[in-house]
């Protein structure tokens, strides 16, 4: 089964950084988009940021300045890191990759990950 896997959450003092990356779980060819999502106790699940495969970039106005994505094309891989960390960004961090195409499948597909948590604390 397909999915993106996240990975690089934790917990971290405000003020402090972390580093996610977002993989798919098997060898894929492309992946067109990577949008990095999450989802606060309570509250719905919310766009972080978006990566198109021509690195173009946009953010949600709560993190624009302090979270930066990124994607490496040859390896299929994202990241989003994130600096300057409020208590306010605590949640449950999701990737999802938008367009994947995985050898022997005919069609394009997206996928969701399984979330890594983030705890922003004292």
């Amino acid at each position: 089964q397909v999915e993106m896997v996240e990975s690089g959450g934790g917990l971290v003092q405000p003020g402090g950084s972390l580093r996610l990356s977002c993989a798919a779980s098997v060898r894929v060819f492309s992946i067109n988009a990577m949008v990095w999502y999450r989802q606060a106790p309570g509250k719905q699940r919310e766009l972080v940021a978006r990566i198109t495969s021509g690195g173009d970039a946009t953010y949600a106005d709560s993190v624009k300045g302090r979270f930066t994505i990124s994607k490496d094309n040859a390896k299929n891989t994202g990241y989003l890191q994130m600096n300057s960390l409020k208590p306010e960004d605590t949640g449950v961090y999701y990737c999802y990759g938008e367009n994947v195409v995985v050898p022997g499948m005919i069609a394009e597909y997206d996928y969701w990950g399984q979330g890594t948590q983030v705890t922003v604390s004292s």
